[in-house]
C-alpha cells in the first residue's frame, strides 16, 4: 500500500462561500423549483436558517422534495442539524426540508444562551425561586430539549424508534468521571423524558465503561467526541456488552449512535504534513479525516454481524449508527461539501451545522460513497503513518482539545449566569 501516494477524494476547490455566520440576519431562503438557495437579508435572524417563507404554497401544498429528502430515502443516511436554541420552533422549516434529528453541545448551548433574551423570562423565574446558576442552566436545557424532542417525535413514532433523536450532553466536567457520568446520564434521561431524546456521553477512556453502564440501565446514548479507529472500536465493544448485561428481553428500544468526528482531524494533521513539508506530505492534505471515516465504517460492518451481534438482533437490538460529526469545513481551501459527499451511505447519520447543512442543500452529491475508495482509504491511512504521524496521538490530542473546548464554554456560560443572576438579586 506504499509507494504512490493514493488519490482518495483529493478535496476539491472550494465553491462559493456562504454568507459568513457573523450575518445571523441572512437567511437561506428556498427556490423550490430550482432546488438551489438565494440569500436574503430577513431582518434579525438568529442564524442563517433554511427559511421557508414558501414552506407551504397559497394552496397549502407540502414543501418540495430537498436533497436532505433524497439523502435519507435513496441512500438510507438521516440528516440531522447541529443546533439548537429558542424559538426551538425555528426547527420546523429545517423538518419540513428533510432534517431528522438535532444534535446539542455546550458550545451550542453557551452560543444560544449568551446571545439571545429568549431565555431571560425563564431565567428570572428560576432565580427568584432560589435556584443557583448551574441548577437554572439544566432547567433551560431541559426545556429546549424537551420542546424539541416534541417536534421531532412524528419521525420517531414513524420509523419505530429509528430515528427522530435529540440529544443532550452530560456536564463536560464529567469527561474523566466514570461514575460521575453513569448517575448524570440516568438523571438527565429521567428529567427530560421523552423516549427520543439521547444522552451525549464523551468517549474519554474514562466515560466507556460508563457507555456499558448507562446502555445497561435501558438509556439510549450518542457516544461523542470519537477521533480514532481504535476508541471507537472501545466504543462498539461497551454497547455491545451493555446490551448483553441489560438483561432486557426487548432491546428495541435502547438504541445509540457513535459520533465519529471529521473535519477536526484534517485541521490538526495537515499541520504536521504540512511542518513535514515533503510533496508526498503536502500531497496527503485534506484527505485523512474521509478516509479514517471509511475505515471506521468497515469496522462497523465487521463488529455488528456474526454470531454474537445475531443473539442479540433476536432480542430486537439495532446496530449502533455510525454519525458523522464535524462536518464543516474548516479549510476555505477545499470543497464545502468535503465531509458530507464523500461519508454517505445506508444506516448512518450525518449531522450539519448551518454551513454544512446550506453547503448540501445548495449543491450536494447523493450517492452512495461510504464504501467507495476504501483501499485508497486504507493506503492514505499506512501512508501517513509512515510519515511518522501516529493515529492514536492524533485521537488523544483531539480528544483532549474536545473536552477542554467544552469545559470552557460551560464554565464561561456558568460564570456569565451567575453575575446575570447576582445582578438580578441586587434588583429584587
Amino acid at each position: 500500500m506504499a509507494g504512490t501516494v493514493p488519490k482518495l477524494a483529493a478535496p476539491r476547490p472550494a465553491a462559493a462561500p456562504l454568507p459568513s455566520q457573523s450575518f445571523r440576519s441572512a437567511a437561506l431562503a428556498f427556490a423550490p423549483s430550482a432546488r438551489r438557495f438565494r440569500v436574503s437579508l430577513a431582518g434579525r435572524a438568529r442564524s442563517p436558517v433554511i427559511a421557508m417563507a414558501s414552506a407551504k404554497e397559497g394552496n397549502g401544498a407540502a414543501t418540495k422534495r430537498t436533497t436532505l429528502h433524497d439523502l435519507y430515502e435513496l441512500q438510507g443516511q438521516s440528516p440531522w442539524y447541529d443546533n439548537l436554541c429558542r424559538p426551538v420552533t425555528d426547527l420546523l422549516p429545517y423538518i419540513a426540508n428533510g432534517v431528522r434529528g438535532v444534535t446539542s453541545n455546550p458550545t451550542i448551548f453557551e452560543k444560544a444562551i449568551s446571545t439571545s433574551n429568549a431565555y431571560d423570562g425563564q431565567f428570572k423565574q428560576l432565580i427568584s425561586a432560589g435556584k443557583d446558576a448551574e441548577s437554572a442552566y439544566w432547567e433551560l436545557v431541559i426545556k429546549d430539549i424537551q420542546d424539541a424532542c416534541k417536534l421531532f417525535e412524528p419521525i420517531y413514532d414513524e420509523t419505530d424508534g429509528a430515528d427522530g433523536y435529540v440529544s443532550v450532553e452530560v456536564s463536560p466536567r464529567l469527561a474523566n468521571d466514570t461514575q460521575g457520568t453513569v448517575e448524570a446520564a440516568k438523571w438527565l434521561h429521567k428529567v427530560v423524558n421523552r423516549p427520543n431524546v439521547y444522552i451525549k456521553i464523551p468517549a474519554t477512556a474514562e466515560c466507556v465503561p460508563s457507555i456499558q453502564e448507562v446502555i445497561a440501565n435501558g438509556i439510549s446514548v450518542n457516544v461523542t467526541l470519537i477521533f480514532s479507529v481504535a476508541r471507537y472500536e472501545a466504543v462498539i465493544d461497551a454497547y455491545i456488552a451493555g446490551l448483553e448485561s441489560s438483561g432486557l428481553s426487548d432491546l428495541s428500544r435502547v438504541t445509540s449512535v457513535a459520533s465519529f468526528f471529521v473535519s477536526r482531524v484534517d485541521s490538526l494533521i495537515d499541520k504536521m504534513l504540512e511542518k513535514i513539508g515533503t510533496p508526498e506530505a503536502l500531497a496527503l492534505r485534506g484527505k485523512a479525516a474521509v478516509a479514517q471515516a471509511k475505515l471506521a465504517n468497515q469496522l462497523y460492518l465487521k463488529k455488528f454481524s456474526g454470531p454474537r451481534w445475531e443473539a442479540l438482533v433476536k432480542k430486537g437490538a439495532k446496530k449502533q449508527r455510525l454519525l458523522w460529526a464535524s462536518t464543516s469545513v474548516k479549510n476555505p481551501a477545499y470543497s464545502d461539501t468535503l465531509y458530507v459527499d464523500p461519508l454517505i451511505g445506508p444506516d448512518t447519520v450525518s449531522t450539519m451545522p448551518d454551513q454544512a447543512l446550506g453547503a448540501f442543500l445548495d449543491h450536494g452529491t447523493v450517492a452512495r460513497t461510504i464504501d467507495a475508495n476504501v483501499s485508497e482509504a486504507e493506503g492514505i491511512y499506512s501512508a501517513l503513518e509512515k510519515l511518522g504521524i501516529s493515529w492514536e496521538e492524533v485521537g488523544k490530542q483531539l480528544e483532549h482539545e474536545g473536552v477542554t473546548s467544552f469545559k470552557k464554554s460551560f464554565d464561561s456560560l456558568l460564570t456569565s449566569l451567575t453575575e446575570k443572576g447576582n445582578a438580578l438579586k441586587t434588583t429584587v
